[in-house]
């Protein structure tokens, strides 16, 4: 006699069907447990010494200092370009931007080598996005701020991968609402929710941006979701709120409105990130904080300490930015990665935690994730490169070559020599040699630039680049 313990009974069609559906919707459940969300916050123009986590005393950061105490921080993250147009560009791509012609911004005075100029000038569209790579995977994408990947339609976000869009087309804007009378606005510095629906906010725009955001993580806790928070602080304008300016009395000038704006997006990015927690999402999400390039020279406000340089060049200042990332279950409170990284590397992480086979064959950035644990002991890249019309860098290790135009390549230790003050290119010349070939060699694989200046600019960018090297003078 069969005990009833073991006895089987015959199964329907409708309960046949009720175990299917039960065993995909917990198969979803445990695909979507392992899909964390993916935060990503891009500040604009911040000067690398401007931090609390990386020893600030006049500029406060406190949101931004308790998430480096949450994870890891990078001590060598570097953009792919020294200006805010083609270091989005590399970071959406994961590739160099001067391998598909974005080696310029793209903002009026610019020209394209068939002679069209402004809107014509963008993103490729037959590049593919993060957004889009998140996509593939399941995701609900989100741009909120600033987009500076062209302003004519076939380049809007929405038609790159990002499912929400609310924010503006061009490179800068105001922090304060426009007036649709004022004709001094160009279309694309305008607030605009989704595709061509634009109005603008009565807040602060760093708010408005923050709110944006926060309304996002609440709508979309039952999906897996991307959400690239592109901040314009603290870009000029320089704008602060009242109440923002009087946290800062010791201050003056552009350096207590620059702080002001500092205060306000450390402010606001501690809102999206309580969010997380409120909405119970914090542990199943990463979160990146980074900058787009280093501070810039025009307003006097930013301290790219301890380097050279500064936006718009490629001493250190120029290139190298802060970079958190708070990932639960990889990184670990505290710690630090002393490697040299690359945004380029953010979409093939971000890719393959989404759950992506392997990062796509013709990416230069790399999955940074085997690194950041230990799996992997390697260098994520044995060389880093940067260029600009004739001027170009190349990283190898501890090593940093520079060309430029009108004068002979500078090699520094960039290890013992932060600041790129003692210039060893004299001294090593067979390494300086060696160097200069790889940047070429890497060169001769780049597609011509797409657009350029109508007037001559490469003496004001290294004018620029001399008057913000170290007061010390260079040796050698």
């Amino acid at each position: 006699m069969t005990s009833s313990r073991h006895a089987h009974k015959p199964v329907g069609i409708s309960g046949l069907f009720a175990r299917i559906l039960l065993c995909c919707c917990l198969f979803a459940s445990s695909a979507f447990a392992q899909q964390p969300n993916i935060l990503f916050i891009l500040s604009d123009d911040a000067g690398y010494a401007d931090f609390g986590f990386h020893g600030s005393k006049d500029i406060l950061t406190p949101q931004l200092d308790q998430l480096a105490s949450q994870g890891l921080r990078f001590k060598q993250a570097y953009v792919s370009a020294a200006v805010c147009g083609p270091s989005r560009a590399g970071l959406l791509t994961g590739k160099y931007q001067q391998r598909f012609g974005y080696e310029e911004n793209n903002v009026p005075g610019y020209m394209s080598l068939s002679g069209t100029h402004g809107d014509a000038m963008g993103l490729p569209l037959d590049q593919l996005t993060m957004a889009d790579y998140l996509k593939q995977q399941g995701y609900r994408t989100a741009l909120f701020g600033k987009w500076h990947q062209g302003n004519a339609d076939r380049f809007h976000p929405m038609k790159r991968g990002f499912d929400e869009f609310y924010g503006f087309r061009g490179g800068a804007r105001s922090f304060y609402p426009f007036s649709e009378q004022n004709p001094n606005h160009r279309k694309e510095d305008f607030l605009e929710r989704g595709f061509s629906v634009y109005a603008e906010s009565d807040k602060y725009f760093t708010d408005t941006l923050a709110d944006a955001s926060i309304d996002f993580i609440k709508k979309n806790k039952n999906q897996p979701w991307f959400a690239f928070v592109s901040l314009t602080a603290p870009h000029a304008p320089m704008e602060a709120l009242p109440e923002d300016l009087a946290r800062f009395p010791d201050l003056e000038g552009t350096r207590q409105i620059y702080a002001a704006m500092m205060w306000n997006m450390d402010k606001n990015i501690g809102r999206i990130l309580s969010a997380l927690e409120q909405e119970g999402q914090a542990d199943n999400t990463l979160v990146v904080f980074t900058n787009d390039n280093g501070g810039p020279s025009d307003h006097n406000a930013s301290d790219n300490a301890p380097f050279s340089g500064t936006k718009a060049n490629h001493l250190e200042g120029g290139i190298r930015v802060p970079m958190l990332m708070r990932w639960p279950g990889v990184t670990h409170a505290n710690s630090t990665f002393d490697q040299a990284v690359s945004l380029l590397d953010l979409l093939p992480t971000f890719y393959r935690a989404a759950g992506g086979a392997s990062a796509p064959a013709d990416l230069d950035g790399v999955d940074l994730k085997p690194f950041v644990t230990g799996e992997n002991t390697q260098a994520p890249h044995e060389f880093l490169f940067w260029k600009k019309e004739v001027r170009a860098a190349v990283r190898h290790g501890d090593w940093k070559l520079l060309r430029f135009p009108d004068r002979q390549a500078m090699l520094f230790n960039i290890k013992n020599d932060p600041g790129e003050t003692n210039d060893l290119a004299a001294s090593h010349p067979e390494l300086s040699a060696r160097l200069y070939k790889i940047l070429f060699a890497w060169e001769l694989k780049l597609e011509r630039p797409a657009w350029q200046l109508k007037r001559q600019y490469e003496g004001a960018a290294i004018k620029r680049m001399d008057d913000y090297w170290p007061k010390a003078a260079l040796k050698n």
